[in-house]
């Protein structure tokens, strides 16, 4: 069986004109191309690079899947791992993700690989998500955020 390690990122980023508080923040997140689903930036380590960084990948992910340069503030706890199909064959996938703050860019300025990406308030990340690993890996990331604030 094939297994893919990818790196990506939860990006938050202070909305206008609101005080500094949690809620205050709004999160990337991207929609799938193919699949269609509410994710957040990811893909494989080494994609275009041999020996990248795990840092790198979700950096170079983030930019590319969601349009924005961010700052790494710290790495989850854990990780997350699934299964997919791909051409028939079943893959395992194992996926780091990387709280990051937002530095730069338009969502709009995002890859073929995702029809849309964008940032949206906390309460409608967990509305959104189409994955059930997506929004326990997002309280994960709040609950960093909260700790580290």
């Amino acid at each position: 069986m094939k297994h893919e390690i990818s790196a990506g990122g939860i990006v938050f980023k202070k909305a206008k004109g609101k005080k500094p508080k949690a809620e205050s923040n709004l999160w990337l997140i991207c929609q799938h191309s193919q699949h269609k689903g509410w994710v957040f930036p990811k893909g494989l380590v080494g994609d275009d690079e041999k020996d990248e960084l795990l840092e790198e990948a979700a950096l170079r992910e983030t930019k590319e899947e969601g349009g924005v340069e961010a700052r790494i503030v710290k790495k989850l706890p854990g990780v997350v791992e699934y299964f997919y199909v791909f051409q028939g064959k079943r893959i395992k996938k194992t996926v780091h993700y990387f709280l990051m703050e937002y530095v730069r860019g338009d969502p709009k300025d995002h890859d073929w690989e995702m029809s849309e990406a964008k940032f949206v308030s906390e309460k409608k990340v967990g509305r959104t998500l189409t994955y059930s690993t997506d929004r326990e890996t997002f309280a994960e990331a709040i609950a960093l955020k909260r700790k580290l604030s």
